[in-house]
């Protein structure tokens, strides 16, 4: 018998609830496992939370409600199977199921079910964008509005990209299983990306109460560990780095009520100072193997700040020169942006006004909010008050974030209090 603890009624709904938020990507990705797709996990995944609605409040919650419900899920599964008409025609697979233990042994170069997942999926007969989409809406938990948010792109583009994923994976045939130790590698990209948006998603998260969601940064650092320790590349080394570097500021990002705190205006006393030196040591790493990756160079950049004793001796020049490499190895839109942010700390308002309205120029970055935030601050610094209400305005309606939007909010009142006080 599974051991429980005394919780039932409103106390297990409670456990569920967090077993839901804590657990359920955990327990998809060994049910992708064990069922060998995602359609039957996802389903499997749906039943094992219903019976634990049903169970729990009556029985009490288990000790181990991950154990509990991918077991439920299994054994759902196969009920379904045996009361589908093709009976015969799934009985082989019944059989190896029935036979399969719940935790069965996993190949040796990657123990973590997720992790495992997520190399599956990103696998190269798909594009990659679409790879990417997939493993984030089906394994990194991620709605596909959030998915559109990370790409700058249509929610119904991204919805498109993940729906020909899977019509590809199912028409194909393309099975879920683990890459051999030998194709990890042309596979880390597309990895290293899905775990950054994760990161990415919980550090400024797109809708909810917070301005992040520490579920979601957590993970995404134990994913990033997981695959510094598997291939020991430069570039996961310098993204797990980037993460433990924005995450040791978490404490200082948010005041008392939850609104957000801007990075020149932080207590840095605040600060992790344990994970930057973590941070700093993996920095070192990577930059010893003599290749240099764009998660390296963002490391490298955070670092820079996260060493300034103070947001007036931040080394602006040696960002902009970091940004100018970054901007060669891997050039986005909002790489190009933040270099442009860089130059008006480092050569003042007049020229980071000129450099940001010349990377809105370029196109990409019309719908992205801290697009015309950052031009609206360049504004603001140079006594521009209508250019800059415009641009905060147009933040405003793109921004979706609360914490986010409280902030333009305040931007607009101290615009008008300084109009105000001027004609006095």
């Amino acid at each position: 018998m599974i051991p429980r603890r005394q919780r039932t009624g409103a106390g297990a709904l409670g456990a569920l609830e967090a077993a839901y938020r804590t657990e359920a990507r955990r327990v998809l990705a060994t049910l992708v496992r064990l069922l060998g797709g995602f359609e039957p996990a996802e389903e499997a995944l749906h039943d094992a939370f219903a019976a634990a609605a049903e169970t729990w409040p009556r029985d009490g919650v288990p000790a181990n409600p991950y154990g509990w419900l991918v077991s439920a899920g299994r054994f759902k599964a196969i009920d379904r199977w045996r009361r589908q008409a093709r009976l015969a025609g799934a009985l082989p697979e019944l059989a190896a199921l029935a036979e399969t233990p719940q935790e069965p042994v996993m190949p040796e170069h990657i123990k973590d079910d997720e992790l495992r997942l997520i190399f599956t999926c990103c696998h190269p007969a798909l594009a990659p964008d679409a790879r990417i989409a997939l493993t984030l809406r089906e394994v990194g938990g991620l709605t596909t509005e959030e998915i559109a948010r990370a790409y700058l792109a249509p929610t119904p583009t991204v919805a498109q990209r993940i729906l020909r994923a899977k019509a590809r994976i199912r028409d194909e045939a393309i099975p879920y299983e683990v890459p051999a130790p030998a194709e990890l590698p042309a596979r880390l990209e597309s990895v290293l990306q899905v775990v950054y948006l994760i990161f990415n998603e919980g550090y400024a998260a797109t809708a909810g109460p917070g301005l992040m969601r520490d579920d979601l940064c957590a993970e995404a650092i134990r994913l990033g560990a997981l695959v510094a320790d598997l291939l020991g590349d430069p570039e996961a080394l310098g993204l797990l780095a980037l993460m433990l570097l924005h995450q040791a500021r978490r404490a200082a990002r948010v005041d008392a009520a939850g609104d957000l705190v801007l990075l020149e205006d932080q207590d840095r006393s605040l600060w992790d100072r344990d994970r930057i030196a973590e941070a700093q040591g993996l920095i070192e790493r990577a930059l010893g193997a003599r290749r240099i990756g764009p998660y390296v160079l963002q490391a490298a950049i955070a670092a820079v700040h996260v060493e300034a004793p103070s947001a007036g001796e931040t080394d602006w020049p040696q960002i902009v020169e970091l940004y100018d490499v970054l901007r060669r190895v891997a050039p986005s839109p909002v790489v190009t942006l933040n270099r442009a942010a860089a130059i008006g700390m480092r050569d003042g308002p007049q020229a980071g006004l000129a450099a940001i309205e010349a990377a809105l120029g370029d196109g990409g970055l019309d719908a992205y909010h801290l697009a015309h935030a950052a031009r609206a601050d360049m504004q603001r610094r140079l006594g521009l008050t209508e250019p800059a209400r415009v641009s905060y305005r147009r933040a405003l309606e793109l921004a979706r974030q609360p914490a986010e939007r409280r902030f333009l909010e305040a931007r607009l009142a101290q615009l008008g209090a300084e109009e105000r006080a001027a004609e006095d």
